[in-house]
């Protein structure tokens, strides 16, 4: 072909506090520029050594030869393949793909494992065999035209648009990790890049490099170019199939037939009881009603005090306030996720955004959290500057102290991934179940309360759909305890229980101030539906 394309590979990898004995650069190890959201997701996105050449095969390349591994480098080596961390590839923005046969079904995985453990002996995958699927482009300037991601700057463009030779567009990226044994004196005298000796067979379903202390560990790959008839605009199809990234349509769709059904017989009888008292209070002649408020007890004799001021309004209205905020930017952001408008080729896109929402959202939070205090003050505004600051800062400022000491604590390594994902991790349909009938379970409290005579319904609707939280972090101990048993140590359950506090608080929020917001419109329906004496 006329021109060669030269393609980079990053790695995905978190900040390390140490390397793994791992191959470098010629250059050196280099950061690449990342945006917001995958600062705030711990990404760091490295070059490596891995060369190719745009639909060029090559075979038993060498890559380096790595010193004698000292015992603290043993001793880490063996800690990630215990803990089955990750090492995550990335070759024109497509994240490298790595087939597991189980059962008589292939599943995907993103990454490959450092290596693995048999009888307690340790062996490390030092040769990938890389399968680059290509598609046939019309044009030779394909690169200008279609190159993205980090790979984008290190692909030459060609000049002469004139050329016969077609051009090829990187569709698909796959990996297959092997342990292969090296032969030391062989490679003692390569050089990067240089041809291996012998021949490499690669067999994923053996094992042959076993870690010592004191020895060193060869690294070599080879790279295979396959024409595809994946087109462009789909190639990131094969990620969304991946295990645990596919969207449960089925699950969703009843969820949400059950939830319409229970909140449609909930919400008929509420209405129907309230209406009935409501006629009954209205048909009463006035001598009927005074002997009826001796006899009997109900919501309507607590009209003068059921919109009394609560105990601490600044901080429900700084709470509903909140927890408008926070649903407002779960619900537009995942609005633009199903449209689209948040592709998974662009990394930390979706946290970007949903930041960028949030914060025009503190305009909406704003409004909710001023107008309640007017309303508790009797349309006085005294105050609201502050209620305003505070709304501005409670959350941020909460998940700020909550996640400070764990990311100080915990420099994280590498990306640690469980091998497979515990079908519990599934329950799904029960969140959407309940964040869809607590309102009516606020509802039918708030409406119990009033009827004997519990004119502080304030708080009590706000914890009564809130307390939600306690079931999830409840099921967060659980996982943790009965699933989670790859984290070693207190500093990862630390770190665990401290996302999941921030979390939990979040829901709270969220549904705590939906739960409160249906109370308050009950509350006023009803009291604004009879007529006082």
């Amino acid at each position: 072909m006329g021109s060669v394309h030269m393609l980079a590979i990053s790695f995905g990898s978190w900040v390390l506090p140490s390397r793994l004995p791992f191959c470098e650069p010629q250059e050196g190890v280099k950061d690449s520029a990342e945006n917001l959201g995958e600062l705030l997701m711990g990404d760091r996105i490295e070059n490596s050594p891995y060369r190719f050449k745009m639909y060029t095969n090559e075979s038993e390349i060498f890559l380096c030869q790595t010193k004698p591994l000292s015992g603290e480098e043993y001793n880490i080596l063996k800690k990630r393949i215990d803990e089955m961390y990750q090492v995550n590839l990335i070759l024109d923005n497509l994240p490298a793909i790595r087939y597991t046969k189980k059962e008589g079904y292939f599943s995907r995985w993103t990454g490959y494992p450092v290596g693995i453990k048999v009888k307690d002996v340790y062996y490390v995958f030092n040769h990938l065999k890389f399968t680059v699927l290509a598609h046939k482009y019309e044009e030779t300037n394909v690169a200008r035209v279609m190159g993205t991601g980090d790979a984008a700057e290190m692909i030459p463009t060609v000049g002469n648009s004139g050329s016969d030779v077609p051009g090829y567009t990187v569709v698909g990226f796959e990996v297959i990790p092997c342990s292969f044994q090296h032969n030391a004196e062989s490679v003692k005298n390569l050089k990067i890049y240089d041809k291996y000796p012998s021949l490499i067979k690669c067999d994923p379903s053996t094992v042959a490099m076993p870690i010592k202390e004191g020895e060193t560990v060869a690294f070599t790959y080879e790279v295979s170019f396959v024409e595809s008839d994946i087109k462009w605009p789909s190639r990131w199809d094969a990620y969304l199939k991946m295990e645990g990234a596919k969207v449960h349509w089925f699950s969703i769709l009843n969820s949400l037939m059950v939830i319409t059904f229970l909140a449609g017989i909930v919400l008929v009888i509420f209405l129907r009881t309230v209406r009935r008292d409501l006629t009954r209070y209205e048909e009463l002649d006035k001598e009927a009603q005074a002997q009826m408020n001796e006899e009997l007890s109900g919501w309507k004799l607590v009209v003068g005090d059921v919109f009394r001021a609560p105990t601490y309004p600044s901080l429900l209205c700084i709470m509903v306030g909140d927890g408008v905020q926070i649903l407002g930017m779960a619900v537009v952001t995942i609005l633009f996720a199903a449209l689209g408008f948040m592709s998974p080729a662009s990394r930390g896109t979706l946290l970007t955004g949903m930041i960028f929402f949030y914060l025009i959202l503190g305009i909406a939070a704003g409004y909710v959290a001023v107008r309640l205090w007017r309303t508790i003050h009797c349309g006085n505004y005294k105050g609201w500057v502050s209620v305003s600051w505070k709304v501005a800062c409670f959350f941020p400022v909460g998940g700020y102290l909550g996640g400070k000491a764990p990311h100080i604590e915990y420099p994280v390594r590498t990306n640690q991934i469980p091998r497979e994902i515990p079908a519990q991790k599934y329950p799904s349909w029960l969140l959407v179940l309940g964040a869809g009938t607590l309102p009516f379970v606020s509802l039918v409290l708030t409406y119990m309360h009033l009827c004997v005579e519990d004119w502080k319904w304030w708080w009590k609707s706000f914890f009564a759909s809130g307390s939600v939280a306690i079931y999830i972090f409840l099921y967060s101990v659980n996982y943790l305890i009965f699933d989670l048993k790859s984290l070693s140590g207190p500093v990862s359950a630390t770190l665990y229980l401290g996302y999941s506090l921030f979390m939990v608080l979040a829901i709270m929020l969220v549904t705590g101030a939906v739960g409160f917001l249906s109370s308050f419109w009950f509350v006023h329906y009803l009291f604004s539906s009879v007529k006082l004496d």
